[in-house]
């Protein structure tokens, strides 16, 4: 019998990493607080856009030449879940593509996809200017309230399909990817929704803990 699955498809922030957010990661970094527009977008008083904006707003007002590779280099510390790596190499090994598909930033997606050998990730991206500092921009890749059509993207990009792939993520935002995928796997969710919206749940410190439902299914 051959595989089961093509593709899986893994929420960063929460998942791969020990933080709520990489963006937020940033915040800790420089001292400030996104609470307030954490809030707006909650309540949907702020598109996403706008959402970026403000958070690196803060990060100007504290640092006003803050540059990409400053970003780049405080990601290099940021805590990550046990496992990452046997994990991709076990999709690998079973003729599996693995990739990022995260509401957080670019910057902590690529390295992270380099780090550990994903094929492909998808994530939001910093403005910059020529010479590397941000320009207070976001740039939107991953629609935070449908997940799901980027992973749909990269279902065409590599050819397989919903039955075929599977998503793994820990929060409401991860719901999108659930619906378009045949297994999910909720790891370490954050709320009761998200629980019960995939196909198995996991709690944990290692991320290898969902082989078993890719692996055996």
């Amino acid at each position: 019998m051959g595989r089961r699955y093509d593709l899986v498809v893994f929420d960063m922030d929460g998942t791969l990493t020990k933080l709520r957010s990489s963006w937020c990661w940033i915040h800790e970094n420089l001292g400030v607080d996104n609470e307030p527009a954490y809030r707006a977008y909650l309540n949907g008083e702020i598109d996403q856009l706008e959402f970026m904006r403000r958070d690196i707003g803060l990060w100007l007002g504290v640092r006003g030449d803050l540059g990409i590779t400053d970003v780049y280099r405080m990601f290099r510390d940021m805590p990550l879940v046990d496992g990452i790596q046997e994990t991709v190499a076990a999709l690998r090994y079973n003729g599996m593509r693995s990739v990022i598909v995260s509401g957080g930033v670019d910057l902590a997606a690529k390295m992270l996809a380099r780090e550990f050998g994903f094929d492909d990730y998808a994530a939001d991206g910093l403005g910059a200017h020529p010479d590397g500092r941000l320009t207070g921009e976001g740039i939107l890749h991953v629609d935070l309230a449908d997940k799901g059509a980027t992973v749909r993207e990269f279902m065409k990009k590599y050819g397989t399909f919903p039955d075929r792939t599977v998503s793994i993520g820990n929060s409401y935002t991860d719901i999108s990817m659930f619906k378009v995928s045949g297994l999910s796997i909720a790891f370490n969710a954050t709320d009761p929704w998200t629980e019960e919206a995939a196909t198995h749940s996991v709690r944990g410190d290692n991320i290898s803990a969902v082989l078993e439902h890719i692996l055996d299914e």
